[in-house]
């Protein structure tokens, strides 16, 4: 797969010299991405060539002039085309600059920072879900199914495997960036009826790799199953405030609503992030050290971003202190900071924003056990669905699946759903009392920028202790 790009660098280093001869900074992004999808539920089978994320095949070029920056896309090229394609952004940045109102100059932008780095990269992986074909995935994942359907009381069991692979070539004048990335998810949902009560259990999966993910989705199965039936025993919350431990995907949730978007730096351009105005403060307890990047490896993890910055992992809260947040080379060039890897694109045809990557916060040294032991009265959160943050306010709304009651110090096996959890970001992050000493990471869903920009991320943790409103 992907041989075309080998074939059309050259003609791209040519585009971008073409370019140069006119403006200060040229650069071009190529893209080529595989994606599909297996999926065995109730309703049948069925199996997909989606791409929710790219188009198939794509290119974009940045140029900058005495203006600004501008940008044109497209999804044809040749060495042929590259007089026509030249034409094209001279006239538009020509008529970019006519729009100006009469004797209105714009601020000139930074250019971007333009390092010698040369490097080709492609992620590791076990098993090729091309390779494995259509038909033995979709036997592996209609076994599982049919061995949570034994479970009495389960009324279905759907699952879902999705893999995409990817390819993308970044040159500008120094730079000649190659990346080839595979990541792989699954769903794995269960449902139980008891009289009119209906309940549902998913879990997700996922991995920088191929189709040796379906072996945890086969040992998933049995949590799924149980956990589906003990929800129908589930009761409503009473609303208050109590001590909690949150389960590693739980504390994703808080790391990607509670802090993730409101340090994303194009928010700090736009003065729309509370964040920016404590940058070296306290904004949580000791315990919380907060990463954003490659420090660890999951779906959303890559080489360098679509702006051609070369991935890092950048600590945005130090032992409770906010040392900075992760942003995009034009949102950089702006605040004059340094670009941290975060420009990131939902397709060829659409804008770089600053996005998160994996992110997380670091384990501490207490267990889970131990966590548990400390409480006399709260809850074991798990399984969290949706999540909102305001990051001018601070304010976060999220909906957990479960909660088990505490009590005395153990789990009384007494459930509780569903679960809003809300509160202040720093009075939440500053309640931490424990983290656990093992971290784990997820990336079952993409995640948009004002409900759209969808791109791939990863959140997680360790489990946490701390003090959460919930109802």
């Amino acid at each position: 797969m992907f041989e075309k790009m080998d074939s059309l660098k050259p003609a791209l280093k040519k585009l971008v010299t073409e370019l140069r001869k006119d403006y200060p900074y040229v650069s071009v992004l190529a893209s080529e991405t595989e994606e599909r999808s297996w999926s065995q539920s109730r309703s049948g089978t069925a199996i997909s060539n989606g791409n929710h994320t790219d188009v198939d095949w794509g290119f974009v070029l940045r140029v900058f002039d005495e203006t600004g920056c501008g940008e044109y896309s497209f999804n044809e090229f040749s060495e042929a085309m590259i007089p026509e394609i030249c034409a094209k952004v001279k006239a538009g940045l020509k008529a970019q600059t006519a729009a100006l109102p009469q004797g209105v100059r714009p601020l000139p932008t930074p250019l971007p920072t333009d390092e010698p780095c040369v490097l080709k990269k492609e992620t590791a992986y076990r098993i090729h879900p091309r390779e494995l074909g259509d038909e033995e995935i979709l036997r592996r994942i209609k076994e599982i199914r049919e061995e949570g359907l034994k479970t009495e009381g389960i009324l279905d069991v759907s699952c879902r495997v999705n893999y995409q692979s990817y390819r993308k070539v970044f040159i500008s004048e120094n730079r000649d960036l190659d990346q080839t990335v595979l990541w792989t998810t699954a769903f794995l949902m269960a449902m139980a009826r008891r009289d009119q009560e209906l309940k549902h259990y998913y879990k997700g999966f996922s991995l920088l790799g191929g189709a040796e993910l379906l072996d945890q989705v086969k040992g998933g199965l049995e949590d799924v199953t149980r956990t589906t039936l003990e929800l129908l025993d589930s009761q409503p919350m009473t609303p208050g405030e109590y001590e909690c431990v949150c389960d590693p995907e739980t504390t994703g949730m808080i790391v990607h609503e509670a802090f993730g978007h409101g340090v994303e730096m194009d928010m700090f351009v736009k003065d729309r992030a509370l964040a920016r105005s404590v940058v070296g403060e306290y904004v949580a307890s000791e315990l919380v050290t907060m990463h954003d990047g490659n420090g660890m490896d999951e779906v959303a993890s890559f080489v360098f971003d679509d702006e051609g910055t070369l991935a890092q992992d950048t600590v945005i809260i130090d032992k409770g202190i906010l040392k900075t947040g992760m942003c995009d080379a034009l949102s950089a060039a702006r605040l004059k900071e340094k670009p941290t890897g975060n420009g990131r694109r939902e397709s060829f045809e659409r804008k770089a924003y600053t996005r998160m990557t994996n992110t997380y916060f670091e384990g501490g040294s207490a267990t889970p056990e131990e966590m548990i032991a400390s409480i006399d009265y709260g809850f074991l959160l798990e399984n969290p669905s949706s999540g909102m943050e305001d990051p001018k306010n601070w304010g976060i709304q999220c909906m957990v699946n479960l909660a088990r009651e505490i009590k005395d110090g153990k789990l009384t096996g007494r459930i509780f759903s569903p679960i809003v959890l809300t509160g202040y970001v720093p009075d939440l992050l500053k309640s931490v009392s424990m983290m656990s000493d093992s971290v784990k990471l997820g990336g079952g869903g993409y995640c948009g920028k004002g409900y759209k920009e969808y791109v791939k991320v990863s959140d997680g943790g360790p489990y946490m202790k701390a003090r959460i409103r919930l109802g």
